[in-house]
């Protein structure tokens, strides 16, 4: 299993404008949509990823502890379908169902909102603050499906805390996992 990490944009900068269809509800999700939010967490997923799976049980616990402090969260699945049919609008609300997402997970399609984030793995975490500022590009903590490391979010959890009181977390290591699988000729100059 090949691993990708998360290109770490720059901190600070701000959460590019996306409008996506909640692959569940069929509803509209938008940047906007959160302007009421102390914060948005933003988690690019897929369905096949083993580095997804192996955390996704802690992944849903931790994402409604930090939706309950007034932080939104969405997930979005950006693959390309025909290279990973698991990772399909429809397998994608299954998903969502069957572990009771308490977040939307959104379908990205053309590929054009994990562009505008420089998503390059599965996961891959994006937090922002209030003004929409970048705060935390990261791992969700130090598990990984070859290690004995406990799944705890603890890097995420930390770094919502720290959104919380005003800082911003200054360790921060990229996650890993599997690199998003780009159509042909769509893939992004990072992500080669």
């Amino acid at each position: 299993m090949s691993q990708t990490s998360s290109t770490m944009i720059e901190l600070g900068t701000k959460a590019p404008n996306f409008k996506l269809f909640d692959t569940v509800n069929n509803q509209l999700v938008a940047l906007d949509d959160f302007d009421n939010a102390k914060g948005l967490l933003v988690i690019f997923l897929s369905n096949h990823c083993p580095y997804v799976k192996y955390i996704m049980d802690e992944l849903v616990i931790a994402t409604r502890d930090i939706q309950q402090k007034g932080i939104g969260v969405i997930a979005i699945s950006s693959n390309d379908v025909k290279v990973k049919q698991d990772d399909s609008p429809v397998n994608m609300a299954e998903r969502a169902r069957e572990y009771h997402f308490p977040f939307p997970y959104l379908y990205d399609g053309n590929q054009e909102v994990a562009k505008a984030f420089s998503a390059a793995c599965t996961p891959d975490f994006f937090l922002f603050d209030e003004d929409k500022k970048l705060v935390y590009r990261g791992q969700f903590d130090d598990s990984r499906p070859s290690n004995d490391e406990p799944i705890n979010g603890r890097d995420l959890r930390d770094a919502v805390e720290s959104l919380l009181n005003g800082e911003i977390k200054e360790q921060q290591k990229p996650s890993a996992g599997c690199n998003i699988k780009w159509k042909t000729g769509n893939a992004p100059k990072y992500a080669g």
